[in-house]
């Protein structure tokens, strides 16, 4: 009996050495890998919580800031410091985020963007949409110094640029706003890609380059999803009405 079975057992010794095993193995211990490295994103990507508010002084950010969470308007002053509070996007109260109202002070603003950078699960950058045609330049400056920032480019966190002030009857519509700071942002990237060039040849610039090299720069060619809204802090019916923060809060639910 054992002499019989002995054939079928060293059939299927070689067949567990053979080509068809090991690639089975080696199959399996990609897989294993691929799903440990997800594991590890996914760990660094909870850990990160907070949502950023930036942009230029006066584009609204901290009364947006305050109508997310309190719903009630407020009068405001130009911020020289942070405020944060968490933000529960939905009834669940295990969902939230934390909110990060940062200075837009040009002599502040990349002071407390280095503090908080790392910690940015997602950035809504600020615009005032009825002072547009007069900042952009100032506006793409600004947005630019995030954008080539090295953490930002790791991290890639969701970017919406909120297209605030829209019950004003000048506010530029969001399609034009982001058309027009493609275009100032492309000639940032020339300027910047132009810079002197130390002695062996090396950028003395230093910041990464935006976009893909040889294509005029749009936003798609960033790392991170980035979505334009418009939106009103103050509202159309003033200080007794309610905001229109409806596209902000959707992408909220979204990132957090």
């Amino acid at each position: 009996m054992a002499g019989g079975l002995e054939p079928h057992l060293e059939a299927l010794r070689r067949e567990l050495h053979g080509p068809a095993v090991l690639s089975v193995l080696v199959a399996l211990i990609a897989v294993a890998i691929t799903f440990l490295i997800w594991r590890f994103v996914q760990g660094r990507r909870s850990s990160r919580k907070a949502v950023l508010l930036l942009g230029l002084c006066d584009a609204g950010k901290t009364l947006l800031f305050a109508r997310l969470l309190s719903g009630r308007y407020r009068d405001t002053q130009t911020s020289i410091t942070d405020s944060s509070a968490v933000y529960r996007v939905s009834q669940d109260k295990s969902t939230n985020v934390t909110l990060i109202d940062l200075p837009g002070h040009e002599s502040l603003r990349l002071q407390f963007l280095e503090r908080f950078k790392a910690a940015a699960r997602a950035i809504v950058f600020v615009v005032d949409s009825v002072a547009f045609q007069r900042e952009v330049k100032d506006v793409a400056e600004f947005l630019y110094q995030v954008l080539v920032d090295s953490t930002v480019l790791r991290n890639a966190p969701a970017l919406l640029i909120a297209c605030n002030k829209q019950d004003v009857t000048m506010a530029k519509s969001a399609k034009l706003i982001q058309q027009q700071l493609e275009k100032e942002l492309n000639t940032l990237r020339v300027t910047r890609s132009a810079a002197p060039t130390s002695l062996d040849g090396s950028a003395t610039g230093g910041p990464a380059q935006l976009g893909k090299k040889g294509k005029d720069f749009d936003f798609s060619q960033l790392p991170m999803k980035v979505e334009f809204v418009e939106c009103s802090a103050r509202g159309s019916k003033g200080e007794e009405g309610e905001a229109d923060l409806e596209g902000l809060e959707k992408w909220l639910v979204k990132v957090a």
